[in-house]
């Protein structure tokens, strides 16, 4: 078991992973699928793609659970295998990260359905369909929970909710998607919503997907300057580009790792990747972030000498 990870964030940054379904597409599984059914009928897929990561130097791996809430695996006639399908993410991702001192996190995003007040779906629905899930990923060992993606405050709200209702305990990172402008989907501001996450309960608050490290970078110096909870950013690797029908994603892994430490340098204590980050681009920011560490600790030194 690894050490406690808000203990932890507080002394050093932690290397999450990079994205799931960029790797599922690239070896062929079709977007029309659910991916997170492939916990059940190909677990040995996601295994592999957890392996991937952890080899690349991830001391968090995330499940592949993303969409399995009842609402979006309703779409694919699974809304009955919730629990079935996050108990196994968990499960494989725990096996992946046996012979690691690595994090397993419960990934779990937005409904993917409008809630209340601009939706049918009411509050309580909504935090009922999030701790159905959360309850699977908690059950099955997950070190924490990361919810992820997502552009409304209020749904937000009400999956932090779930998240405290199974667990008041377990690590919660609450990250949100922002436009170009660094503010989310409905409007609120880094400078709005950092508080209210806080007061929520997230113990590490931040951005993920979103419109590329760049815009993120803002948006992180701003919740800086909001909040003092540990920060976290898991950029898209760029801005996608349509080649032949395909999202490609153009950053390249150098380009990743040299704003992971623009993250870092700028308070973030867990970053990764989303949407086309690869084990590769993991593997590159991960030799970065050690240099980083390496230069701040001979600083450190430095500066005590000279003192002394």
């Amino acid at each position: 078991m690894p050490a406690d990870l808000i203990a932890r964030l507080k002394t050093s940054p932690v290397l999450c992973d990079g994205a799931t379904g960029t790797l599922l597409y690239a070896k062929g599984v079709f977007i029309n699928r659910s991916y997170d059914e492939l916990n059940l009928s190909q677990p040995e897929l996601i295994r592999e793609l957890h392996h991937d990561y952890l080899q690349a130097g991830a001391e968090i791996i995330e499940t592949n659970t993303f969409g399995a809430n009842a609402v979006r695996l309703a779409r694919h006639s699974l809304a009955d295998k919730v629990r079935a399908i996050n108990r196994a993410g968990a499960e494989l991702a725990r096996e992946a990260a046996k012979s690691f001192d690595v994090w397993v996190a419960g990934s779990v995003g937005p409904l993917g359905i409008r809630i209340e007040p601009l939706g049918k779906t009411s509050f309580e629905e909504a935090r009922a369909a999030f701790r159905e899930q959360i309850e699977a990923l908690v059950e099955a060992g997950v070190d924490l929970i990361i919810l992820e993606t997502f552009g409304y405050i209020e749904e937000l709200h009400q999956a932090m909710l779930a998240v405290r209702d199974v667990s008041p305990k377990i690590p919660l990172v609450a990250q949100v998607t922002m436009d170009e402008e660094g503010n989310c989907l409905d409007g609120s501001t880094p400078e709005t919503f950092a508080p209210r996450l806080r007061d929520w309960g997230a113990d590490v608050i931040g951005c993920n997907c979103s419109v590329g490290p760049v815009a993120m970078l803002d948006a992180v110096e701003r919740l800086r300057a909001a909040t003092t909870l540990p920060l976290s950013a898991q950029p898209n690797a760029g801005m996608p580009h349509s080649v032949e029908g395909r999202n490609i994603y153009l950053c390249s892994p150098e380009y990743m790792a040299s704003y992971a430490r623009k993250f870092v340098a700028a308070g973030v204590r867990l970053v990764g990747g989303c949407c086309g980050t690869t084990p590769e681009h993991i593997q590159v920011m991960k030799s970065a972030l050690r240099v980083g560490e390496a230069r701040a600790k001979a600083s450190t030194a430095q500066v005590k000498g000279a003192a002394a």
